[in-house]
């Protein structure tokens, strides 16, 4: 029974504290030097969640149970684990809440999970950003806010599962390496700029533009990666965006898309980088650049490459392009297609109706950014439904300043001071970006209870997507699951928000 091999339906669970008394006892073979290595260095992966019918039910696992190896590998975090769970066969090592250690052996499909959830979605520890970027959201932040609304992550796995975008000057010869050898793809890289004095200028680190060597070795792997430029006036546009646009190009079509967003400036900027916002002028200039640059890599590559988020259409006062420019809708969470994917998404649902002659009023509370193109989606639906009355009220910011125009940052205090007092008619529908992941609260930590108390009205959140907007007007009033990513919360200090 101390071969190592354990089967819990043998019979041959121990307490780990049985099997080192034995290893003291009896001195070192390899299977007890293993399980002493384990357990003086492991990192605690607590499952915390096993969903039903998965392997894990199967395999008795239960929360408070902890995955200590794979494969006889210790598991870092979760890019261990992903890839060594790529196999039909694998064995676990498991210690059970008792202390007993299970070593399990699975059989399954090379890409099927255990269906097992952590109580650390990393399965380590955050990692925090080393920068102090000059646009960076977070340090214009204003004092008193919920303490992890302070924290700046750089975290290359969160690139991976959340799609955030790494400077990659928080990640290491190793971090690379391993990303190469999981070949993990794809990684979103925030750029900023390919000149690399100046990328130490705007990230405030000596290191980052050495970092942009990094970008050589995923290249040269073959590694997917998307690219971000926060546009800052006068600083990384003009002529230093069309070299940071030739340099980037030459790594396409690895590098497969690249954004290009305006900073977003708040209120709270004393002390810091003076910066300017874009003027109607100067986002006519910058769609004149991405446009440009789309026709050259189109003709090279088949894909348009650049893309400019929707800010600069609706500044310049230009149309959305049209949907084959979007390449796929590659970087819909830096706001690029989003706008023109919603209007597809409203026309597409409302096309699978009937239509009836129903009389409903609804009031739609996002921010100014989106406003116009709501209001314009709520024509779409009166066209088979033509007695529904609606209005979009733009929410002014004034919590972190009026030129911060998106949904996603409006606070539950300005929602109160701007909605008292009007008539919201039979539905008041607000975006779901507005709320924390997977909670019903606002950044200000307002809930949406306290917001349908001061307003004495139901509150419906609408999921991302046109067909679920479509839905939030016409159908029954449900209980919606709110799925907004933690945008500001342990993400990148590169994020500029989302319409």
């Amino acid at each position: 029974i101390f071969s190592g091999v354990l089967f819990r339906s043998r019979g041959c669970a121990l307490p780990i504290s049985d099997y080192l008394g034995y290893f003291a006892l009896f001195g070192a073979n390899t299977d007890m030097v293993r399980l002493e290595r384990i357990y003086m260095k492991k990192k605690k992966h607590v499952i915390s969640r096993v969903l039903p019918g998965s392997i894990g039910e199967e395999l008795e696992l239960e929360p408070g149970d902890i995955l200590a190896e794979i494969n006889h590998q210790l598991v870092e975090d979760v890019f261990d684990y992903r890839y060594l769970m790529n196999d039909e066969y694998i064995e676990l090592l498991i210690e059970k809440a008792n202390g007993e250690l299970w070593e399990l052996e699975v059989e399954k499909d090379y890409d099927e999970d255990l269906g097992i959830e952590f109580e650390n979605g990393l399965m380590d520890d955050y990692r925090s950003c080393s920068n102090h970027c000059m646009f960076c959201f977070i340090d214009q932040m204003p004092p008193g806010m919920r303490e992890t609304l302070y924290f700046k992550d750089d975290d290359s796995r969160l690139s991976f599962l959340q799609g955030n975008y790494v400077t990659l000057t928080n990640m290491s010869q190793e971090d690379i390496e391993r990303v190469i050898k999981y070949h993990l793809s794809p990684i979103n890289v925030s750029f900023q700029a390919m000149n690399p004095q100046l990328r130490c200028k705007m990230l405030h680190n000596r290191f980052a533009g050495d970092a942009l060597k990094k970008v050589d070795q995923l290249y040269e792997a073959g590694i997917t990666m998307n690219g971000q430029i926060v546009l800052c006036k006068g600083v990384n546009d003009g002529e230093e965006l069309e070299y940071s646009l030739q340099k980037m190009s030459e790594y396409a079509p690895v590098l497969q898309s690249v954004s290009v967003v305006p900073v977003g400036l708040t209120k709270f900027r004393k002390g810091l980088y003076p910066l300017e916002p874009f003027t109607k002028e100067d986002a006519k200039a910058v769609l004149e650049q991405i446009h440009r640059w789309q026709k050259i890599m189109y003709e090279r590559y088949g894909i348009h490459f650049i893309h400019a988020s929707d800010e600069w259409y609706i500044l310049a006062g230009e149309e959305l392009p049209e949907e084959d420019r979007y390449d796929g809708y590659l970087q819909l969470e830096n706001g690029v297609g989003m706008l023109r994917l919603l209007g597809t998404e409203v026309r597409q649902a409302v096309a699978e109706r009937d239509g009836d002659d129903r009389k409903l009023s609804v009031t739609v509370a996002t921010g100014r950014l989106a406003a116009p193109y709501i209001a314009g989606c709520m024509d779409v639906i009166r066209e088979k439904y033509p007695n529904i009355t609606s209005e979009v009220i733009a929410i002014k910011n004034n919590f972190f300043g009026e030129k911060i125009t998106v949904s996603g940052l409006i606070t539950g205090q300005d929602l109160i001071e701007q909605l008292s007092g009007r008539k919201l008619g039979d539905r008041l529908l607000i975006p779901c970006n507005m709320l924390r992941s997977g909670e019903d609260v606002f950044l200000d930590d307002i809930t949406i209870t306290e917001l349908s108390e001061k307003l004495g009205k139901e509150i419906i959140v609408v999921d991302p997507g046109g067909a679920d907007l479509v839905s939030a007007v016409l159908d029954p009033v449900e209980h919606k699951k709110q799925i907004r990513r933690q945008m500001y919360e342990q993400t990148s200090s590169c994020n500029s928000g989302k319409a």
